[in-house]
């Protein structure tokens, strides 16, 4: 077994750039980079994944490419193997005598194969749809280090445990080194775990398998936790995202175990491990645009287009309004943005947009509630040229021939102390009634009535009627009360003097 391994070794050892792509593209693997990437690549290929199908291939490989007796010893390397690039135990194996091979027909072992699941098979090469995941905009993928493999359960327990063991590239070490952090003790380039649903329909979102716990070599990786919930009823939500592994990863050729523990419940779950760059909203901003901006042009044909008449409806549209303040912060608009799927005009301010989907990623538009992802963003062209057109409005109006128009809000007009006087009906040409005398009388020969109302007489006509709004009901039912004791005792002890009203007779407050 071990002799068959060096053998294996030696093969790949001497192959080609081209061969070894071909070798790789076979597994599904990345073909990408310099020729000692693609060696040290294939050499993990055969020390940890190693199958029947994969030795039959590296024969395949390496007879087309020699074209050579099957009775005739494999010829030796280029160069020795590197030991940094297997770091195992099996490595002790090299000291075994290459060996020829026996035949076509031999039966080639399964050689420390572990995938994630502990099978010791790579997948048949059929034309079965794979899972895919969807893109996340925060994460720029740089390389595939685990396509997306079924977790599948090995008994009948509901706690399961899935292993999986692979090592970085010079080149993967490199690039997490020279990377900048994002904040303190995080790189902006990771190696991050991505969990989902196995559906192969249409790509998945993340989606964690419940119990899960995920241990990097020889510590517990921290997990998202639940979102409180705070409707009743509503249990919380955990927001699945790729979970970073490179803090507790070996930086350097050496191998790294990754175990994976999760709840077997009926659901069927597939794991990937991807090489990234995160990505901050600032420079998601900066790239939208510098891509998404949509021209003033085309808005304004937008805007035709939604204002046009249409002859099936009975209501002719004239003009729509569009708040120049985001939805979002109730703060002017500096970058107005929507999604071109969305049917509205008004749009949402791009900078908050994506700090808030940075911090919790909903990609919903918070005008019409609908997806908008970051793909389907842009920026609206003509309501940018309008913000710094108008600066003194927080409204505008599209009208049908695409122009537009400042809606100023009109200030509200404040009630002044002493409020106007309210005068019912006809008087003198002031339209005010004359001043009441000491007594109470008018100056005019007008008589004193209730102390809610006033009537008087002017050259033998009957005057206006003035009525005091600031009395309330309690108020004006009390003093009823009080004119029908005084007229009892007017009849019984005769008329008594006449009381004085506290207000001036004709003239009433309006407020």
């Amino acid at each position: 077994m071990a002799a068959e391994l060096v053998e294996a070794k030696n093969m790949v050892m001497s192959f080609r750039v081209s061969d070894l792509q071909m070798l790789l593209g076979f597994v599904g693997r990345s073909k990408s980079g310099l020729k000692h990437e693609l060696v040290t690549r294939a050499l993990q290929l055969v020390q940890f994944d190693c199958s029947p199908e994969l030795f039959k291939k590296i024969k395949e490989l390496y007879e087309t490419r020699y074209a050579k007796k099957n009775s005739e010893p494999v010829p030796q390397p280029h160069r020795p193997l590197d030991p940094l690039t297997m770091h195992s135990t099996y490595d002790r194996a090299g000291a075994v005598p290459r060996t020829p091979l026996s035949g076509p027909n031999i039966d080639y072992p399964v050689l420390y194969g572990k995938y994630l699941n502990g099978l010791g098979r790579l997948p048949a090469k059929t034309l079965k749809p794979e899972v895919r995941l969807v893109k996340l905009p925060f994460f720029n993928m740089l390389d595939e280090l685990l396509k997306p493999t079924e977790l599948v359960p090995q008994s009948n327990e509901k706690l399961q445990e899935s292993p999986c063991i692979f090592a970085l590239t010079p080149r993967q070490v490199e690039l997490i080194r020279n990377s900048r952090e994002l904040q303190p003790g995080v790189k902006a380039v990771q190696v991050v775990l991505r969990i989902c649903y196995s559906d192969t329909s249409c790509p998945q979102e993340d989606q964690y398998p419940p119990n899960i716990a995920v241990k990097v070599n020889h510590s517990y990786c921290s997990v998202p936790g639940y979102y409180p919930s705070n409707k009743p009823g509503v249990e919380p939500k955990r927001p699945c995202r790729p979970i970073n592994l490179t803090h507790l990863m070996y930086l350097s050729s050496a191998t790294n175990r990754i175990t994976v523990t999760w709840g077997n419940y009926g659901k069927s779950y597939s794991v990937a491990l991807y090489l990234v760059r995160q990505l901050t909203s600032s420079e998601l901003l900066q790239r939208l645009k510098t891509i998404g901006v949509k021209h003033p042009e085309l808005c304004k044909a937008l805007v035709k287009e939604k204002l046009r008449l249409d002859p099936d409806s009975e209501i002719a549209t004239t003009g729509v309004r569009v708040s120049l303040i985001c939805p979002l912060v109730k703060m002017r608009l500096s970058v107005p943005c929507r999604a071109e799927t969305c049917a509205h005009l008004q749009c949402f301010d791009a900078v908050f947009y994506l700090q808030m989907n940075e911090k919790k990623p909903t990609w919903m538009c918070p005008v019409c509630d609908k997806p908008a992802p970051y793909d389907q963003l842009i920026i609206d062209g003509l309501l940018s040229k309008i913000l710094s057109e108008c600066e003194d409005a927080d409204e505008i109006e599209y009208l049908v021939d695409g122009s537009w128009c400042p809606i100023r809000a009109e200030k509200e007009r404040s009630c002044s102390p002493q409020g106007p006087i309210l005068v019912l009906g006809t008087s003198d040409a002031n339209g005010l009634l004359p001043a009441p005398s000491i007594n109470g009388s008018s100056t005019m020969g007008g008589t004193g009535g209730s102390s809610g109302s006033v009537s008087g007489t002017e050259n033998g006509k009957p005057g206006a009627d003035v009525v005091d709004l600031t009395l309330d009901s309690s108020s004006s039912s009390e003093e009823e009360e009080e004119e029908e004791e005084e007229e009892e005792e007017e009849d019984e002890e005769g008329p008594r003097p006449k009381r004085r009203c506290p207000f001036q007779k004709g003239l009433v407050p309006a407020c």
